[in-house]
């Protein structure tokens, strides 16, 4: 529960603020052992609690990459963590990032750890950060978990990119294919009507067909303007609600081609999240919630939950990850590895840096398949239509012949 203060510190300043707590005796304590003297505390509402930043997910992996490099170097120079957060405020680039990172820095400036000013904000810092900066806190190597998570983000930052650029010519090359098709429909197709229809003779049926097509493009575009985007947008809104997510999270992990690519790379989110949060000195159940709520696929999330039921009661981790179903045989052979020699996090490690690799493989093969399957299909369209229009010139130059 969040909720609302005011208080008065020892030189008469008023301070207003929130904090994140299970009732007002909590805030009431964090008050007094601050040495302020609470005025008033109210519970609020999760309207109001919304209202402090409104968030969208524009914060970038590289923003946050470059939010724990930078904030790493202050602490190890010996900076405070107030200053750190001043300093990275003023610095910061991304607007909803610049503003969580000022609120944060009221709420330490008050009393609350860093952890506990970041939970405020949990759709810009994610729950893997939250959770690490609060095992840095226990355990006071604060900088060492910062310098982690930098190079964590730096990792998941690169995969992202080669994923998008593994995609970006395939999709221009459809754009553009696309753009061609409807071009030749519109534009050049129509100044051959009066041609075909002055020749008196029948059609063939490539040529009716497109015909027709032009036609219900030049009449009725405005339908397919206003259709088309909303059936993009209607499948958009359905692949974010449950049931869209458990559709389209297993058909990634099921068809051909896609198959192979994403589970390298839920393979390779899942074992370095795991081994840092381990190596943080973070218990495996809780390192493994984490994990499930920020691997990125809905299916594997859902046996990783059924999983710790299991590892609760006693079950192997590799076992358990056999048990999914989903990551490849390697996967739960090195952790069985770990888990007898007692160094699951560097095993953990070693496996991510191997699948980094296997997904950057993975992506070049699938763009070379795809990019001659491509052409060929645009090479297939444009004949066809050429093919079309030509069909009623040749039968036209017969008729004269004759």
């Amino acid at each position: 529960m969040i909720f609302k203060y005011k208080a008065v510190t020892d030189t008469g300043e008023t301070l207003e603020g929130t904090f994140e707590g299970q009732n007002t005796d909590e805030v009431i304590s964090m008050l007094r052992g601050n040495n302020y003297l609470p005025i008033s505390v109210e519970e609020l509402n999760e309207r109001e609690v919304n209202s402090g930043i409104t968030l969208g997910t524009n914060v970038k992996k590289k923003d946050m990459a470059v939010f724990c490099r930078q904030f790493y170097f202050m602490l190890n120079a010996g900076i405070s963590i107030v200053n750190c957060l001043d300093i990275l405020e003023k610095q910061t680039e991304n607007k909803l990032l610049k503003k969580a990172i000022g609120k944060s820095y009221e709420d330490v400036q008050k009393g609350m750890t860093l952890s506990e000013a970041m939970k405020k904000h949990k759709k810009i810092f994610p729950i893997l950060l939250v959770n690490m900066v609060e095992a840095g806190e226990v355990s006071g190597n604060l900088d060492i978990i910062m310098d982690r998570m930098a190079i964590h983000y730096e990792k998941e930052n690169k995969i992202e990119n080669k994923v998008k650029s593994a995609f970006t010519y395939p999709i221009i090359l459809i754009i553009v294919s696309v753009a061609v098709v409807i071009f030749l429909l519109t534009k050049v197709m129509p100044t051959f009507i009066g041609m075909f229809e002055s020749s008196g003779s029948a059609l063939p049926g490539p040529t009716r067909y497109l015909l027709n097509m032009s036609e219900r493009l030049e009449n009725y575009w405005f339908i397919y303007a206003i259709v088309i985007p909303l059936v993009i947008a209607g499948i958009a809104f359905y692949a974010k609600s449950p049931s869209g997510k458990m559709l389209f999270d297993s058909l990634k992990i099921k068809l051909p081609g896609l198959k192979k690519t994403n589970i390298k790379i839920i393979t390779s989110r899942f074992t370095r999240t795991l081994s840092t949060l381990l190596s943080s000195g973070i218990p495996l159940i809780q390192s493994l919630e984490v994990v499930s709520r920020v691997v990125g696929n809905v299916i594997v999330a859902k046996g990783l939950e059924r999983g710790i039921e299991d590892i609760k009661k006693g079950v192997s981790l590799s076992s358990t990850i056999r048990a999914i179903g989903v990551f490849p045989p390697m996967v739960y052979s090195m952790i069985n590895v770990g888990e007898e020699s007692g160094s699951l996090d560097e095993i953990l490690l070693k496996t991510a840096d191997f699948y980094d690799e296997e997904v950057e493989t993975s992506l070049e093969k699938m763009t070379t398949m795809l990019e001659p399957i491509l052409i060929v299909i645009m090479a297939f369209i444009i004949g066809f239509i050429v093919i079309a229009m030509a069909m009623p010139m040749f039968d036209m130059v017969n008729t004269i012949e004759m």
